[in-house]
Formats: C-alpha cells, sequence, structure tokens
C-alpha cells in the first residue's frame, strides 16, 4: 500500500480518500483484509474517531464491508459500489483520465438526455418553459462564447432534469456533471459544435413548450451524438497514440 501520514483538517475525509484511492485503483484487491484500527491509526497518524468515521463511509460507498468484530473486508466496487465512484474513477493515481470511464460517462450521458427532453416535454412546469427560453436567449446572445455556451447549456440540462421530474435521472445527473466538471474546460472544445448547435436547443425548448414529448426526445438524441462523437474520436486517437508509444 501507498497511505502517507494525514496533515489535512478533516482527518476523517483524508483518511476516506487515501483507502478508497488505494482501492478504486486496484492496490487493495477484492477479498482483502482491511488493516486494523489500530495499524491504520499508527500508519495514518490520526485518531481512532477519524478512522472509524473514514471506515464507515467507505462501507456506505460499498467499497468495504466491515464484519462482526470489528475486521473490514475490500469489496469489489464494480458489484457493490454506487455512482459515488464515478468521478473518483475516471482519475487514475498519477493524475492521468481513464479513457474507459470516460468513456463509459458519455455513454450514458447519451442515452440519458433523450428520455430526459421526452419526460420534460410531458411534465414541465411554466417556469420551466420560461428558463429553458431565456437560456436559449441567452446562448444566441454569445453565439462564439464556448466556456459560456457550456455553462449555459450545463444550465439547460439542469432545467429539463428537473422538469423530468425523475428523481433517479436527477440524482444520476449529479453524479455525471460532477465527473464533467472535472473535464470541463479540456471538452470545451471538442464539444464546440454541440454547443453553437443553437437550433437544437431552441427546438427542444420548442418542443417542451408544446408537450410535444417525441420531438423533443428526437432532437435531444441527435444533439447528443454530435458531442460524444467527437469525444469518441478523440478518445480513440489517443488510445491509437498510446497503443504505438508502446
Amino acid at each position: 500500500m501507498q497511505l502517507k501520514p494525514v496533515t489535512r483538517k478533516s482527518l476523517s475525509d483524508a483518511v476516506f480518500e487515501q483507502l478508497s484511492s488505494e482501492i478504486v485503483h486496484g492496490r487493495m484487491m477484492p477479498g482483502a483484509p482491511l488493516p486494523s484500527e489500530r495499524t491504520l491509526c499508527d500508519l495514518l497518524r490520526v485518531n481512532r474517531g477519524a478512522v472509524r468515521e473514514a471506515l464507515k463511509r467507505l462501507s456506505q460507498a460499498g467499497l468495504i464491508i466491515i464484519q462482526h468484530g470489528g475486521g473490514a473486508k475490500v469489496l469489489d466496487y464494480k458489484q457493490s459500489g454506487n455512482l459515488d465512484l464515478l468521478t473518483r474513477l475516471l482519475f487514475r493515481s498519477d493524475g492521468t483520465i481513464d479513457l474507459q470511464v470516460a468513456r463509459s460517462a458519455m455513454e450514458m450521458r447519451a442515452a440519458m438526455a433523450p428520455d430526459i427532453a421526452r419526460l420534460c416535454a410531458r411534465r414541465r412546469q411554466p417556469e420551466h418553459i420560461h428558463q429553458i427560453f431565456e437560456l436559449v436567449a441567452a446562448m444566441a446572445a454569445r453565439p462564439d462564447d464556448l466556456p459560456a455556451l457550456q455553462i449555459l447549456a450545463l444550465q439547460f440540462w439542469d432545467v429539463l432534469v428537473e422538469g423530468s421530474g425523475n428523481i433517479a435521472y436527477q440524482l444520476v445527473f449529479n453524479s455525471l456533471r460532477e465527473a464533467y466538471e472535472r473535464l470541463r474546460e479540456l471538452l470545451v472544445e471538442v464539444l464546440g459544435s454541440e454547443l453553437r448547435d443553437l437550433g437544437s436547443y431552441r427546438a427542444i425548448a420548442e418542443a417542451v413548450q408544446r408537450q410535444d414529448d417525441l420531438s423533443a426526445a428526437a432532437v435531444a438524441k441527435a444533439l447528443m451524438e454530435q458531442g460524444s462523437t467527437a469525444i469518441f474520436q478523440l478518445i480513440a486517437a489517443i488510445e491509437d497514440d498510446n497503443t504505438e508509444g508502446e
């Protein structure tokens, strides 16, 4: 293991960060016993309260199981984890991006967006219509400002997912957005075609306004495909470069 003495203010957070990193990056394998609380206290130079709180969070995240008698065992997070792990998995321990995780996040984004638009068109309230048209107008006012368009597009989807009335989509969207925020500056140029497609954002807004769920879904699907195609091409190019460099 590669544990280091903790110096951060929030001791339990720091313990959780280190142990979760060890698990999700494969340095602590499924089925392996976790060191005892006393050993962890000695290794990390923290008190037992901080270790216990971190272990509780690891258990809630599906990374470990705390057994009777106080011992803990590492779980296979792919079988027991939840979406809270997505952002953590996105970056390897050396800080590089895990391309498979990035691809998975984009595939989920593309799959969810059409249904979010469809449900919003069915269930939207007057305030949602007002908000999305305001956002479309703001995008139209800054057609060449990609960073601004990126933020406005995120706000646009914030409104759609709220208008969908689907709490499961809202929670998944929160996790995807957290992961996306970590990559936002890197993706702004890659997503340029999608972000500049004001016609599609306006068409979605108009479909939501008239409660045309099929049109809202179809336009959202086509819009997502623009960004997804660009990102998948970039990932493939990076993978090819990495293969050639081996």
